[in-house]
């Protein structure tokens, strides 16, 4: 078994508090991604799971043992880093069997290491060559590689595919797919690519300072932001936020006045009169009549990508984008009216917490 347990981690650096009170539970065999923005903590704690950074206070488990004390070798880990840190002057089968050759296993033993570690990326045909003849996505794979001969139980990825272009970047996410269904293993995997984060993740982690603000698998996420914060984090592109004010009606829904007209929203509590912050995607508005709109704008950018196209609107209450068909014909000066998609939409309190809706 190798779950990881997080319990009350604290880090701090002098008198500033980098890590604060993390508990975080990865089940065995679960592909668990950090996101974040720079700065949150995300790779200090890939660091303090790895016995790389000591950890102030709180225990880590791997396989339901504490490992906190314990020092990297012994973790039964393997980490992946951004950078390749392949040794130039060793050909690929060398350089995936190193850290074997340094443990003093035996070559018979280390060659059949390496050749599967091969066989599951695919790079059989690589092994004879020194890493100055691969291309970014093959190094990649073989500093993989170097990881997968060691067998860990917990395999750590610190922005593994950050240096790779936006080609690399999608076949790359295709392979640690393949390679995490076809190992079973346990991934934590830091990334500030939300795209990665929802193709790749069982289970994301959004970070900010230091804390954790959500934990859930990446459609809850996605459909259920706990505040404001993550329901603007993810999410490509990202959320429309409207400031309007909020009437009750009843004990059960609350009318959202906007400059072209309003919305009436179930809630499961009743909501005094205040100044609310109501968040619709892009792909959840659409474009209407001007009758029939909530908002009026007008078109200030149309970017178009082939199957949608991506419509940038000034309206009175700021900047807002629709995601429509990539057949829409709107252009620059257009007016248009926006309606929302009822059932999709979030409110959020002033201090950025999540009203549920029903």
């Amino acid at each position: 078994m190798a779950q990881l347990e997080l319990r009350q981690i604290n880090k701090s650096f002098g008198d500033a508090s980098v890590i604060q009170n993390i508990d975080l539970h990865v089940a065995d065999g679960e592909f668990c991604v950090f996101v974040g923005p720079s700065g949150c903590g995300k790779s200090t704690l890939l660091r303090l799971i790895a016995g790389l950074e000591e950890s102030t206070s709180g225990t880590i488990s791997i396989g339901g043992t504490d490992v906190t004390a314990l020092q990297p070798a012994k973790r039964g880990i393997a980490m992946v880093f951004q950078s390749y840190a392949l040794y130039p002057h060793m050909n690929v089968a060398e350089n995936m069997g190193f850290g074997l050759k340094m443990a003093n296993l035996q070559k018979e033993r280390i060659e059949a290491k390496v050749q599967e570690s091969a066989r599951i990326l695919q790079i059989e045909h690589l092994l004879a060559r020194k890493p100055k003849d691969l291309s970014g996505g093959q190094r990649q794979r073989v500093a993989i590689g170097r990881a997968i001969v060691r067998e860990p139980s917990l395999f750590l990825f610190d922005e593994p595919l950050s240096n790779l272009d936006a080609a690399l970047r999608v076949e790359m996410r295709l392979e640690l797919a393949r390679i995490k269904e076809e190992l079973g293993t346990t991934f934590v995997y830091v990334t500030h690519d939300q795209v990665e984060a929802m193709t790749l993740a069982d289970k994301i982690v959004v970070l900010r300072d230091g804390k954790i603000e959500q934990v859930g698998r990446p459609l809850d996420l996605y459909h259920r932001p706990a505040n404001r914060f993550v329901a603007g984090f993810i999410g490509s592109p990202k959320m429309n936020f409207i400031e309007v004010s909020a009437t009750p009606v009843d004990s059960t829904s609350v009318k959202l006045d906007l400059p072209a007209g309003h919305v009436c929203l179930p809630v499961t509590k009743r909501i005094s009169s205040q100044t609310l912050t109501l968040g619709v995607r892009p792909e959840h508005m659409r474009i209407v009549d001007q009758r029939d709109a909530a908002l009026i704008g007008e078109v200030n950018l149309a970017e178009r990508l082939g199957s949608e196209t991506f419509v940038y609107v000034k309206t009175v209450m700021g900047m807002i984008m629709v995601k429509v068909d990539g057949a829409a014909t709107c252009a620059r000066g257009d007016l248009i009216g926006l309606a929302f998609t009822d059932d999709a939409l979030h409110l959020f309190a002033d201090d950025g917490s999540r009203i549920s809706v029903s």
